[in-house]
């Protein structure tokens, strides 16, 4: 085996999103545009000679063949001892966990989460920091930066080595372990929750269904719900990994979750149904006939801490991010915690848990964690809401009437415009931008505009400054209209319309959430232009 210097030509469009690079299939299999985004890792990250990569991915098309470009790589550039999840497989919060459990200086993990897979579809790779977490904007702009300079890239001369077998390979002067890729995390779960209760409430007559979608959470779901707790052959649906999730788009929400959303409001539905995402990290969660807005979960966990072994010792405090439902905040204010607003993107809590500030942490794009690891947890929530279940005896949806009859109801829902022309949506949050000064003191949707601002973020441990992280208009009663363009696509720009509304009357509390929030649905189309501009009559989606 040899090393070899490959001279290149650099690309223009290999900027990192908030997950790290996010393409079609058909971009990645350029020559050389995976091996050029990957030496650029490699030379922005520090001194790794001697240290340890954690590579794996969610399954998809085009996994299998990154991981041994990758691997060789790897070595040629100085990396010792690799450590990949058998069949390539690893979840993301899995990936998080073995990185933190044995001290690797990083990991590689390829996956585009919720983006749907195949060889016409996406793929994608994002570097994880030593302490398990998203690489911060200061990492990802120094491998941005190198992208448009590289010049060349360093491999190894060598054979494909087996992913499928458990042990050790030597690929030149690196160990490559294939290891069992839910194992560890396994054993996190158990030492979280009470495995004992979860068994007995499965036991006693419980009945659920989780939906993993073809993607990354079937063998963690199948081993842990269906193995470790006792629940019925079955109950994981849809739970075999595959190259193309099946056909499907694996985004845990009403609408791409439809399979598990007919069951859960069928007339003979489970107690209890659940959903995760491509890489694993991102979750649904249903009762009978009951949706439990992502939201209200990270709210319902926070007030429910106590219930799971884990947390029993109280939490530090809860962080969301902005366009993220103001749900949490009233729960972190009744316990006398403090309650931490971010921009999205999960690299943003990383520093808040690394310094013991927060616990719990949550997105409303069906995302929830905690400090366990450093990445949001799809299957870790839905255990912790098992657990509480155990505990407390009673329905999902009566737990969460109770809830808001106690901290009161954000009306909370989400639209999203999928594909817009990107010029297009860029105007759209241009247009609200255009009237920050004529807007406060109007009356909108009944209600009066306090503020209008671009959201910016000064992180409360390194200082670091995060601007224009989303349009917002603010109302006097706590209602918001924000406008955001995600970073997660990959192809044209999504428009994404969040809209929240306080209801503290108990009365007024069990509205479909549309109709709660007509009136702003229409003042936010007004004042945007949302739907001219775009060329939309009505979003593709609505959580």
């Amino acid at each position: 085996m040899s090393a070899s210097v490959i001279a290149v030509r650099s690309f223009d469009d290999q900027k990192p999103g908030t997950s790290g690079l996010r393409k079609k299939v058909k971009v990645f299999q350029q020559a050389n545009y995976l091996e050029n985004f990957v030496q650029s890792v490699f030379d922005s990250i520090g001194d790794f000679s001697g240290q340890t990569l954690v590579l794996g991915g969610d399954g998809r098309f085009y996994n299998r063949h990154a991981i041994q470009v990758i691997l060789k790589m790897a070595a040629a550039n100085g990396f010792s001892r690799a450590l990949v999840g058998q069949g390539g497989i690893l979840s993301t919060p899995a990936a998080s966990h073995v990185i933190r459990k044995y001290k690797a200086y990083g990991g590689l993990i390829l996956s585009a989460s919720h983006n749907p897979a195949g060889p016409d579809e996406d793929f994608g790779i994002k570097y994880n920091i030593g302490n398990g977490g998203p690489a911060p904007e200061g990492v990802t702009e120094a491998i941005f930066a190198r992208t448009k300079s590289i010049n060349e890239y360093r491999t190894l001369e060598a054979n494909d080595i087996s992913l499928d077998g458990i042990g050790a390979t030597q690929l030149g002067e690196m160990r490559v372990e294939i290891i069992d890729p839910v194992a560890d995390y396994a054993d996190l779960m158990q030492s979280l929750f009470d495995f004992d209760a979860i068994r007995a409430l499965l036991a006693g007559g419980f009945s659920m269904k989780f939906d993993a979608m073809h993607a990354v959470t079937g063998p963690y779901a199948t081993r842990i719900l269906e193995g470790d707790l006792g629940a019925s052959a079955g109950t994981v649906m849809n739970g075999i990994p595959k190259e193309d999730f099946g056909g499907g788009h694996p985004d845990p929400n009403l609408t791409y979750a439809h399979d598990l959303v007919e069951i859960m409001y069928a007339d003979d539905a489970p107690d209890f149904g659940a959903a995760s995402d491509g890489d694993g990290d991102r979750n649904m969660v249903l009762g009978n006939g009951f949706f439990v807005t992502p939201s209200d979960s990270l709210a319902i966990l926070a007030a429910n801490a106590e219930c799971a072994p884990g947390y029993q010792g109280g939490i530090a405090g809860i962080a969301r991010s902005m366009p993220t439902s103001a749900a949490a905040d009233r729960v972190a204010e009744a316990m006398g915690l403090d309650c931490f607003e971010t921009p999205t993107g999960w690299k943003f809590f990383g520093n808040l848990m690394d310094a013991g500030k927060v616990t719990l942490c949550g997105e409303e794009s069906f995302g929830t964690g905690s400090n366990h690891v450093r990445e949001k947890d799809g299957l870790w929530a839905v255990l912790f809401w098992l657990n509480i279940l155990a505990v407390r005896k009673a329905s999902v949806e009566a737990i969460v009437s109770e809830h808001w009859q106690k901290f009161g109801r954000n009306y909370y829902s989400r639209h999203d415009y999928e594909g817009v022309d990107s010029a297009a949506a860029e105007q759209v949050l241009q247009t609200v931008r255009d009237q920050f000064a004529s807007l406060p003191g109007q009356i909108l949707a009944g209600r009066i505009v306090s503020a209008c601002d671009d959201f910016s973020y000064c992180d409360p441990i390194d200082g670091s400054v995060s601007s224009k992280q989303g349009v917002r208009v603010l109302f006097e009663d706590g209602s918001r209209i924000i406008f955001r363009l995600s970073g997660t696509g990959t192809s044209g720009a999504t428009i994404r319309l969040y809209l929240e509304s306080f209801e503290d009357d108990s009365a007024r509390q069990h509205m479909d959430a549309q109709d709660a929030l007509a009136d702003m649905i229409v003042a936010a189309n007004d004042i945007s232009k949302l739907r001219e501009l775009s060329g939309r009559d009505r979003p593709t989606v609505i959580t």
